[in-house]
């Protein structure tokens, strides 16, 4: 699959044949690519903000939402907790995604339960994948810190302190909170 097909399966999705669109769509896509990122996979939904739907694209690194060629709204995968599905009558169903930067809202989200899956599979592997390599600037120094262990959990520790800060905030329920500090911790 490559950026053309999943901006297409999108826009069916949600019904746009706007051939204009769809092409603007895959140029911001592409020019916001990082080294690396694949696409996984694509689905239409609204922004809470918006009247009318844009595109949620998933990638290897991130999530992103696209709308009217504007830059994409980005959620890194490492940075998420949880995401969750909700029915409604009045806004369809509603995509909760849960990170340490913060929740994001999406309603009226076409096949919200597959993508939701997707999204919290795609999280998992990108918190699980090894860092990548930086390219050698010579022998690496020897001696205390050069280990990972100690930096893995730093990093959840840094991870537990934001999302205990967006808790306090009230950015999050009891509920997330939990679920999402469960995810972190494993």
């Amino acid at each position: 699959m490559d950026w053309t097909d999943l901006i297409d399966t999108a826009f069916r999705v949600a019904g746009n044949n706007n051939q204009a669109n769809r092409a603007e769509a895959v140029r911001t896509v592409e020019a916001a690519v990082i080294d690396g990122e694949e696409p996984v996979a694509s689905t239409a939904g609204r922004h809470p903000d918006h009247f009318r739907k844009g595109v949620l694209v998933l990638t290897t690194h991130r999530l992103l939402f696209l709308k009217d060629g504007k830059p994409p709204v980005p959620v890194p995968l490492t940075a998420v907790t949880d995401a969750t599905v909700n029915r409604t009558k009045l806004n369809g169903d509603v995509l909760t995604i849960v990170a340490l930067t913060g929740s994001h809202r999406f309603e009226d989200v076409a096949k919200a339960d597959v993508f939701a899956e997707q999204v919290r599979e795609s999280a998992r592997l990108a918190r699980t994948a090894p860092p990548a390599a930086p390219a050698p600037a010579g022998p690496a120094p020897a001696g205390p810190g050069t280990g990972t262990g100690l930096d893995a959990g730093e990093q959840l520790i840094g991870q537990l302190e934001r999302l205990a800060a967006l808790y306090a905030s009230g950015a999050l329920t009891e509920d997330e909170f939990t679920r999402a500090k469960q995810r972190l911790i494993g």
